[in-house]
């Protein structure tokens, strides 16, 4: 049976463009995403995220499905769950 350790979220990595890698908290990451998807227009998100009516049910749906966030011309969020220690 796994350890259910394996299927913990609680540390990322998030990749942005131009910047060196971060390593953010689940709360964290949800707040970086909301702000991201704040300063997008809805018809520039995936069909799937437009679909919620709340940034922050969109945001939380992209950590839950996703690993990467188009967020304009030549520049990304991408984020990877990531464990610390064993």
């Amino acid at each position: 049976m796994p350890d259910p350790l394996m299927y913990q979220q609680d540390t990322f990595v998030l990749l942005e463009t131009n910047r060196p890698e971060q390593f953010l908290t689940a709360p964290e990451l949800l707040e970086k995403l909301t702000k991201a998807l704040e300063e997008l227009k809805l018809q520039d998100l995936p069909p799937d995220v437009q679909k919620l009516t709340t940034v922050a049910a969109q945001a939380q749906y992209l950590i839950d499905t996703s690993c990467e966030l188009d967020i304009g011309p030549g520049q990304y969020l991408q984020w990877y769950a990531v464990r610390l220690e064993k």
